[in-house]
């Protein structure tokens, strides 16, 4: 099947061609080390770990490069308040963000640089720049690019160059020509970390690091480029200008842009402080609730984050986890597959919503479709043949492998769940059973009203009822 992907300036969707037959090269900015990652940068992150797991699941040789920008103003006034270096501190919000990314299921790019280790790419880049007159020295040793001698600029964000010359400033220290222009290298001030280059000691300016390690990685022109929507202006705008100024060929194939998290309609982000950080969140929410939050909306659409948002992805996870667990303790029958032909249209119905522009939000979907079918199958007949078996071994194979949920046993997940529900409704599991039994004999005399009245009392602690062949099953409401 075709994968067709939108691409941010063209906006529209077209088919995905790579520049070498099979090889796709994908760079995705990564974060900023100077803080613990929050749930907008969680966002991002799982967007394109999961087109990565999907373009390798269909056979793509990926090469994944996600960077570390290590050297930038907030890591040093972060390394200044904390009366340490700079190194100490990209150092350890590395290691949290490595952290952060285990317990969400994000896997490691195959190539993770760091802009420091670095410099000499960055420096020749800039070199080149110079050389070719897009760039040019200031009098205190800072070099910065030319925007008036780049003819594309705005090609990216589609701003028209009065609107970006409206809206532009120029920082106090700034010696920059033209109020657009920005820094490719920034000459240090007293007690800042430098490099020597030939304009003066220094540091590089942000967007040039990127443009330096993704032309070192994958070469001059990428199948992919990915960020979060804030990033299209200016800085993937300034990307394009000093990678295709510097080597005179298109700089990205396809951009990928995933939509914002928003609380209250705002962007999440530490400046306006309406953040909550990864690790505070899964403290007391299972990381494939985030995850299937990301899932169940379309990577270019935004997400408003709530704990009504939580909850709806919380109790869908546990219904997907509840028919594996039915699946799970069916009894064995040797009659024929009775689910073969749900299962096949449901991976059919995944492939195709995540060729049409990685649609996550329709794949979820399906997989509710496919759990109400299995459900229903299982309320008809409680046994399950061995072919049945296989068949949803394999559909989950391709859930874990491409979306990264589902990947616990069953039986275990639940158990987590209900010890957290438990915890919340203030009755022992013992008493709750107690009184799913009290109920189940109520009904069986047809004491209907006692039976209400149990089912009422469990409802106002947030505990719901589900009766099946099977037996009474529970479930902790929000």
């Amino acid at each position: 099947m075709e994968l067709n992907v939108y691409n941010t300036p063209f906006k529209k969707k077209k088919p995905f061609v790579p520049l070498n037959g099979n090889k796709v090269g994908m760079y995705v900015c990564g974060v900023t080390v100077y803080d613990m990652c929050h749930i907008g940068h969680a966002r991002s992150l799982m967007v394109f770990d999961i087109i990565s797991r999907y373009l390798r699941r269909k056979g793509y040789d990926l090469t994944y490069v996600r960077n570390f920008t290590d050297i930038d103003d907030k890591i040093i006034a972060r390394a200044n308040a904390l009366e340490t270096s700079y190194r100490e501190v990209a150092d350890r919000y590395i290691d949290e963000f490595n952290t952060d990314m285990e317990i969400l299921g994000v896997r490691h790019a195959d190539i993770e640089p760091k802009a420091t280790d670095h410099i000499g790419d960055i420096i020749e880049m800039v070199r080149i720049l110079v050389e070719k007159g897009l760039a040019y020295r200031a009098e205190d040793g800072s070099v910065y690019f030319s925007v008036a001698k780049f003819k594309g600029y705005g090609s990216l964000s589609g701003r028209r160059i009065e609107e970006m010359i409206a809206g532009a400033r120029v920082d106090i220290g700034e010696l920059k020509r033209d109020p657009l222009d920005f820094a490719l290298w920034k000459a240090s001030k007293v007690g800042e970390p430098s490099w020597d280059s030939p304009w003066s000691k220094g540091r590089p300016g942000w967007h040039i690091e990127c443009s330096a390690m993704s032309t070192r990685f994958l070469g001059p022109t990428l199948d992919i480029h990915g960020g979060g929507r804030d990033l299209i202006f200016p800085h993937h705008e300034n990307e394009t200008a000093q990678s295709e100024g510097a080597y005179g060929v298109p700089f990205v194939r396809n951009w990928i842009h995933n939509g914002f998290v928003t609380v209250n309609g705002e962007k999440m982000s530490k400046s306006l402080g309406n953040f909550m950080t990864i690790r505070e969140l899964t403290r007391d929410v299972h990381p494939e609730v985030l995850r299937l939050l990301v899932l169940s909306n379309h990577y270019r659409s935004p997400i408003d984050f709530s704990r009504d948002a939580l909850n709806t992805s919380r109790n869908s996870l546990v219904r997907f986890y509840e028919m594996l667990d039915r699946v799970n303790r069916a009894t064995a029958t040797g009659d024929a597959s009775r689910l073969e032909a749900h299962i096949g249209t449901f991976l059919a119905a995944i492939d195709e919503a995540m060729a049409d522009d990685f649609n996550t939000a329709r794949a979820m979907a399906s997989l509710h479709d496919l759990t109400t079918k299995v459900n229903r199958s299982l309320d008809n007949d409680p046994r399950l043949s061995e072919g049945d078996r296989r068949q949803l071994a394999r559909a989950v194979e391709e859930i874990v492998e491409v979306f990264g949920i589902l990947a616990e046993d069953p039986g275990l997940f639940l158990d987590t769940v209900k010890r957290g529900d438990v915890q919340e409704t203030g009755l022992s599991e013992q008493e709750i059973l107690r009184l799913i039994d009290e109920r189940n004999q109520a009904r069986k005399a047809k004491d209907f009203k006692r039976a209400d009245e149990i089912r009422d009392t469990l409802k106002a602690k947030g505990i719901q009822l589900k009766d099946s062949p099977g037996g009474t099953l529970w479930e902790k409401k929000p």
